[in-house]
């Protein structure tokens, strides 16, 4: 079987998405891989299909979610793929049995947490049976500059020293900065890896930010639900306290909500992650504890009550709507206090760390909180300001699918202001100094501070030229100067401005700048492409075959499935392989039941 018979087949889909084929490609020729692609990017078929053709066996090292390594199981048997887990919910008989039937050659897969990688039982099977491929998954998780460092991921790199031979290693995450790339590189030893960066861009993601006061939150998150009612969604709270007064208010108010943070029991988090999982429970509300590695694809929405630390995490806890790719809103309620909160958690962070790494991992986390800050401040395009975060440039200045670009903003030409700020870092450049932004804003609010006369910079041609502007709409256009790459930021505490080789352009006049003024926020959602009334029909069959088969709705198809299920209306088995999502072994337990379910659409 070639690789595109195994996508089709297993998989249900009849061409690689971006990124996947050299990935797959690398793997199957025995070289090693590091695939850095947002979340419902589809990571998973990279090692998945490889897994099918290698000779061996896959081990996948993820966190130990229970509930989700169980049903990332069941979703690769319900296509026909053999494989298993080991974590605490199997007694040690059915461990040994998984183990027993691993060595027989049940499975091409084996999830396992990192915890029990160097135990005794597993380190023997290990080194006993043919591994093929050892794939890490979030393995941003491996660095201490990533968002999540787990040391446990340390001991992956010593399990694959102590193999007879050493396997094909892979590593995945959605978020890494260039420092954990090299980390993760360096700490599995991956011996020149196949790199595949695809964009972080998510178009099917709606961005919105609303910036609300501590007594408008909860009607600002009601209001919110309305519009998503019945919808599966994710609601993140710093703390734990907050998880529990938000699920509290909505279950009191009937809705259907649970929680999760550490502060649970292992076994209600496992139970309440369950609920969410299968739709019991339609809204989790949860501590950033939650959520690493969740595979749910029908995530309509993903709520921030509260501002995150950074923008690595944010943009995790976010990619988790809409992995199928179906429309989905990802709404941050900023207030001021929560910048507050964060620094009184870092500093609590900072005060358990080790001494010798305290100061160093606050200030990295500091200048993070502050970057995140700035993204809940933007005024322009927030697509275009992640995207420039995460080193990529912007295809425009406007994305039209954020609360920047939906809100009825007005446009403003920002060109000349632009220039006077960009001539202004030049001219102190000029002069031998390298400018602070404090101080580049005294000269152009011609504010004659102690450092202008010591410098002798009132007598610039540009000191006083934006004189009207206040700190706030300067900050603005720095950040978007930013964005498009006109303007370089180094350091935080003491912020040193410096003009980029593209500014040139927008100096000359030969470009232009136009800015994004708001009105109050407004989201916008676009609406799926089939009726609510055959979308009802689809996802009742769904339940009714997931109740059956003892699966989560979403294992056995997408509500992206369900919408190409309308659109293309297949009537004989050859046609429903057609539908992306559907393969061949779900063609074989459920097509009869879904082409009749296709019938009754009409």
């Amino acid at each position: 079987m070639d690789k595109y018979t195994a996508l089709q087949t297993y998989f249900g889909h009849d061409t690689f998405r971006e990124g996947q084929e050299p990935l797959v490609d690398a793997l199957l020729s025995g070289r090693d891989a590091l695939g850095i692609m947002p979340t419902g990017a589809g990571k998973s078929v990279c090692y998945q299909l490889p897994a099918l053709l290698l000779e061996g066996v896959t081990l996948v090292i993820s966190p130990p979610l229970i509930a989700l390594m169980k049903d990332q199981v069941s979703a690769l048997v319900q296509n026909g793929i053999p494989a298993a887990y080991l974590n605490s919910s199997l007694s040690a008989g059915q461990q040994a049995e998984v183990l027993r039937r691993a060595q027989q050659g049940a499975y091409r897969l084996i999830y396992v947490a990192p915890e029990r990688l160097l135990t005794e039982r597993f380190l023997a099977f290990a080194q006993s049976v043919p591994i093929a491929m050892v794939t890490v998954d979030e393995a941003h998780c491996i660095s201490q500059w990533g968002q999540d460092f787990r040391p446990s991921y340390l001991d992956i790199r010593t399990l694959i020293d102590a193999l007879p031979a050493r396997p094909v290693v892979s590593a995945f995450t959605a978020t890494a900065t260039e420092q954990v790339q090299r980390d993760i590189i360096r700490l599995l030893n991956l011996r020149q890896p196949c790199l595949v960066k695809t964009g972080f861009d998510r178009k099917n993601l709606f961005f919105g930010v609303q910036t609300v006061t501590k007594g408008e939150k909860e009607d600002a998150m009601l209001s919110f639900l309305a519009r998503h009612k019945g919808e599966s969604g994710i609601i993140y709270c710093i703390s734990r306290k907050t998880v529990e007064e938000v699920c509290l208010t909505l279950q009191n108010l009937g809705l259907p909500a649970t929680r999760y943070h550490a502060g649970l029991s292992q076994e209600e988090r496992q139970r309440n992650q369950t609920e969410f999982l299968y739709d019991r429970a339609t809204i989790m509300v949860a501590t950033n504890a939650f959520g690493m590695g969740i595979d749910k694809s029908n995530v309509s929405f993903v709520l921030h009550y509260n501002m995150p630390a950074n923008l690595e995490s944010y943009y995790q806890e976010a990619g988790r709507a809409g992995r199928d790719g179906t429309p989905a809103e990802c709404m941050l309620l900023f207030g001021k206090g929560d910048i507050q909160t964060n620094k009184f958690l870092l500093a609590r962070n900072r005060d358990e760390a080790d001494a010798e790494t305290a100061d160093l991992l606050y200030r990295r986390s500091l200048s993070k909180l502050n970057r995140m800050a700035d993204y809940c401040g933007a005024r322009h395009c927030l697509r275009n300001d992640l995207l420039t975060y995460f080193g990529e440039t912007p295809e425009g200045e406007r994305c039209s699918n954020c609360s920047c670009c939906l809100s009825g903003y007005r446009t403003v030409d920002r060109t000349v202001e632009a220039q006077k700020l960009l001539s202004c870092v030049l001219r102190i450049r000029q002069r031998g100094y390298r400018p602070a932004q404090a101080l580049v804003w005294d000269c152009l609010r011609g504010v004659s501070s102690e450092t202008v006369a010591q410098l002798h910079l009132s007598d610039l041609s540009t000191f006083g030229l934006l004189r009207d502007m206040r700190e706030e709409e300067l900050n603005a256009l720095r950040d978007v100067l930013v964005t498009y790459g006109y303007l370089s930021v180094e350091g935080t505490a003491l912020p040193i401005l410096t003009v980029t080789e593209r500014a040139r352009g927008l100096l000359r006049g030969q470009r232009t700048l136009s800015v994004r003024v708001p009105p109050d926020p407004v989201r916008r959602h676009t609406a799926a492409v089939v009726s609510p009334e055959q979308m009802q029909t689809l996802k009742a069959v769904r339940t009714r075959l997931a109740k059956r088969a003892g699966v989560p709705a979403y294992v056995i198809c997408s509500d992206a499935t369900l919408i190409d299920l309308c659109v293309k209306r297949p009537s004989t088995r050859s046609e429903l392989l057609q539908v992306k999502g559907i393969g061949v072994a779900k063609a074989d337990k459920y097509g009869s039941e879904l082409l009749a379910a296709v019938r009754q659409l009409g």
